[in-house]
């Protein structure tokens, strides 16, 4: 089996970047953890329940929430959202 992942980009961009995966930390302490509702039916009862979890740990959580999930985020809400936490944990549902 090959380590080899490929992403599709649901948007129409005619010419793809490839770009490598950032390593993940190695822990959660002492960083803030972003969650991202892309505004999916039932999205936010999951990323409310990691919300209560990273809490009982002393995570600091910021949310974050798309205006439709058929549309890409607007770009203010992608800066805002990298210049304010370490890692981001982007919630699907159906």
């Amino acid at each position: 089996m090959s380590d080899t992942k490929i992403l599709l980009d649901p948007t129409a961009e005619s010419d793809p970047l490839s770009r490598p995966r950032l390593a993940r930390p190695d822990s959660l302490e002492g960083l803030t953890v972003g969650l991202f509702d892309i505004s999916k039916a039932r999205g936010n009862v999951f990323l409310d329940r990691l919300a209560e979890r990273f809490g009982e740990r002393g995570i600091e959580v910021k949310r974050y929430r798309k205006p439709t999930f058929t549309r890409v985020a607007p770009t203010a809400v992608k800066q805002q959202i990298a210049a304010e936490v370490d890692v981001v944990v982007e919630g699907l549902a159906d």
